[in-house]
């Protein structure tokens, strides 16, 4: 798995760049950056439009809703920071040495992927939908073109985001198999020992051995044998 390779490198590990970028995690974050640029982008260069050639106020080509574009700017800004914040943890991933950070970063992207998977979710119904009630006219036709492209790049970064939300909850699963989250439990040196078994976990030492119990009751001779007088 891609999941693996990533996060199963001891801590404080090399990082190959070129491995990074072609992991599908990786992809996938581009991929939603991007997407979220076209969005917000769109809205905000050519979806505010003159209503009419006498009328110089601008408004919101979704159906003349100004929430519907705040909503999509929003949520498109939202996705680009939180593109290249979790693009930065997936970089230095390796270098944390905590298992408990570790396991944050993990849920943190994972919570985070499905939360804006339904932020985008909103956003591409309730753009779809005030784009089927709004009244075409000359200043709408010449912005139709970006309304179009930021309902679809919407959609497309559901499927991105939930595909980001699976990757995280794979690697949350691969932790609990210790290929993850405990790489610092074991020596950092080729060949070093494993841990010993720590004090109470139910796992007796040679040093704590015992003899059978009743040994000391039993008869030197065999019950129901007797030594034959010669």
């Amino acid at each position: 798995m891609e999941g693996a390779s990533f996060g199963a490198g001891r801590a404080g590990g090399a990082i190959d760049p070129v491995d990074f970028l072609k992991q599908p995690q990786t992809i996938l974050r581009v991929t939603t950056w991007i997407f979220s640029i076209v969005v917000f982008g769109s809205i905000v260069n050519e979806c505010y439009v003159n209503k009419d050639s006498h009328t110089p106020v601008l408004h919101c080509i979704f159906n003349e809703n100004e929430s519907a574009c705040s909503y999509g700017i929003a949520v498109g800004i939202i996705a680009f920071f939180g593109c290249i914040f979790f693009f930065v943890v997936d970089l230095y991933f390796q270098q944390i040495s905590s298992v408990k950070d570790r396991k944050r970063a993990v849920l943190l992207d994972l919570g985070f992927s499905g939360f804006l998977s339904f932020l985008w979710f909103v956003a591409f119904c309730f753009l779809a939908n005030q784009w089927q009630r709004t009244t075409m006219s000359r200043g709408v036709s010449q912005g139709a073109d970006a309304a179009r492209a930021a309902i679809t790049f919407s959609f497309f970064s559901i499927i991105v985001w939930v595909a980001l939300a699976v990757k995280a909850l794979q690697r949350y699963r691969l932790g609990t198999d210790m290929s993850l989250f405990a790489t610092d439990q074991f020596g950092a040196e080729p060949g070093a020992p494993y841990p010993g078994y720590p004090s109470g976990s139910g796992v007796e030492s040679t040093d704590t051995y015992q003899s059978p119990p009743f040994t000391e009751t039993l008869d030197a001779n065999p019950k129901g044998y007797q030594v034959p007088a010669y």
